[in-house]
């Protein structure tokens, strides 16, 4: 499993401080990225969180997979892994 997780379903009001104090119930958190549309500047409703290591990212997965924040159950899952063939935006 990926250190690095996806998280989905975001309030939009949700910041990356915000994100790093409540993974870090779940282990160390090494980084935390929030992702904003480039024109509005708007949250896009999802975010990227890193832990240390590969027990901590299975230990949030199971804590916060299904968590309510702000009345909206987030998704947790480990990230896929960046394709540079795939253009941005394209599934």
């Amino acid at each position: 499993m990926n250190t690095k997780l996806y998280l989905g379903n975001l309030p939009f009001s949700i910041g990356e401080d915000y994100l790093q104090e409540l993974f870090s119930q779940s282990g160390k958190v090494v980084s935390v990225k929030v992702p904003t549309d480039r024109e509005t500047g708007r949250k896009r409703g999802f975010a990227f969180v890193e832990m240390e290591s590969q027990a901590e990212a299975e230990a949030a997965v199971k804590a916060f997979n299904g968590h309510t924040i702000e009345g909206r159950q987030i998704v947790v899952n480990p990230a896929r892994p960046s394709t540079k063939d795939r253009p941005r935006g394209k599934r």
